[in-house]
């Protein structure tokens, strides 16, 4: 057996490799085959052999050849398991002092690092690039990269973004975001999430930008819309996704986006997908119940029924903090909480206010769960979802509030705080999306 395997290593050692060549080209001194015959036969480390390098490589040239030969073997065995890719997400309320939730994405070549908020609400990505007026500090740099490609107005791309313009060749398009706005041009590059490359990935790069809404460090758009992540990269991930967000207080990237369908959860129960042809990019979902304990909460069918034509529905977003409900559900939701604190109490405490919200105490309490009830599921919310504490710990509240009284006075939204320390399913194909409690803080 020693016999062989010493054998086998001396072979792969002193190998001799067979070129079929044509004679032209030939160095003379090298050719010592019979006439007519195109069959040479060299040594691997003779001075002959077409495969010996032009010029000695040093040591440290070896290495690097080696290095950068693996980086291409583990790409390539990395698309080989794309489809269960998973990125790693934190809060960024701790590391960026932003109350968006961030993932770790590598742009252009080679790769610069950017921290970017997911934002299931939105379909472009958008990163501040070098120069931009009103941006932080943390830029991307297009010279830097040379695969990078600014996007012309003849490009395709530039009909699906908001209030397109042409100058100066580029395609530039403004939008609002909370109550920021951003300018930028339409641009491409590569992409990274994970160990998955995404070649030309388009993006807006940031040109300017006024307010404090933007995330310092880009967004990365998880809509349903043309341009967000899934459009394109619907061959690599078919359109699937699901995150789990750690804690607010969470200091690491404890949490996980998982990409594609493979290493999804098989036990998770879903809700129908709703389309509101007005609003493409929006998670609908159908909510048609709110219970307080065991109490199902008297609300008019009109402040949860889904209407594409005013907007009105329950939406599930990652980049909404706390949930809002239109007035009335909300008022009926706090309302039967209330009585339930008091009556776990069993005496009537003061009822305090906080900022945006109007149910809180100052002495310890017992929270009631609070259920939504959708279509095919229940998704029952413990205190960890429901209460908030100042800094102090001596307040606590209710961290829910009636919806803003203007025109999204009409939406629900299922905020980041009531998922927090769940797996959320966007399963777009199959039109459905599940929950399951899982944590990840």
């Amino acid at each position: 057996m020693k016999t062989n395997q010493m054998l086998l290593v001396t072979l792969c050692f002193f190998s001799v490799v067979l070129s079929l060549v044509h004679a032209q080209g030939v160095n003379p001194k090298c050719s010592s085959q019979d006439k007519g015959s195109n069959l040479q036969v060299f040594h691997v480390f003779s001075p002959c052999s077409p495969f010996r390098p032009s010029k000695p490589l040093s040591w440290d040239e070896s290495v690097l050849q080696m290095q950068a030969k693996d980086q291409a073997r583990l790409q390539f065995l990395s698309s080989l398991v794309a489809r269960k890719s998973v990125v790693p997400i934190a809060s960024g309320r701790q590391i960026i002092q932003s109350p968006t939730y961030i993932v770790r994405a590598k742009i252009g070549t080679p790769p610069q690092s950017m921290l970017m908020a997911m934002d299931t609400s939105n379909d472009a990505a958008w990163i501040p690039c070098t120069g931009c007026v009103g941006c932080s500090s943390s830029v991307f740099a297009p010279v830097k990269s040379t695969t990078f490609k600014t996007l012309g107005c003849q490009a395709a791309q530039c009909k699906q973004v908001p209030n397109p313009t042409c100058g100066d060749g580029a395609c530039a398009f403004n939008l609002t975001y909370g109550g920021s706005t951003i300018a930028a041009n339409l641009s491409q590059d590569v992409v990274t999430l994970a160990t998955d490359a995404v070649p030309a990935y388009t993006f807006g790069c940031i040109k300017a930008a006024t307010g404090s809404s933007i995330p310092p460090q880009g967004l990365l758009g998880l809509g349903r819309g043309p341009l967000s992540l899934l459009a394109q990269t619907q061959n690599l991930y078919s359109s699937t996704f699901s995150y789990c967000l750690p804690s607010f207080k969470s200091l690491n990237f404890s949490g996980s986006l998982r990409l594609g369908p493979v290493g999804q959860p098989k036990t998770i129960k879903y809700t129908p997908l709703l389309k509101n042809p007005r609003r493409s990019s929006l998670y609908y979902v159908n909510l048609f119940a709110i219970r307080v304990g065991r109490k199902v909460v008297d609300i008019p069918s009109t402040a949860l029924a889904f209407n594409p034509t005013t907007g009105a529905g329950t939406i599930f977003d990652s980049g909404t903090v706390f949930t809002r409900l239109v007035t009335p559900a909300y008022t009926a939701v706090r309302d039967e909480f209330r009585r339930r604190v008091s009556r776990n109490l069993r005496r009537n405490v003061t009822v305090t206010s906080l900022g945006g919200f109007d149910t809180c105490y100052t002495v310890p309490i017992v929270s009631p769960t609070i259920t939504f009830m959708f279509s095919g599921m229940n998704v029952t919310m413990p205190p960890d979802n429901l209460l908030i504490h100042s800094t102090a710990g001596s307040t606590t509240c209710l961290a829910m509030a009636a919806a803003p009284d203007n025109v999204n006075s009409v939406l629900n939204v299922i905020a980041n705080m009531q998922q927090q320390n769940h797996r959320l399913l966007y399963d777009v194909p199959n039109s459905r999306l599940g929950v399951a409690r899982e944590l990840c803080t």
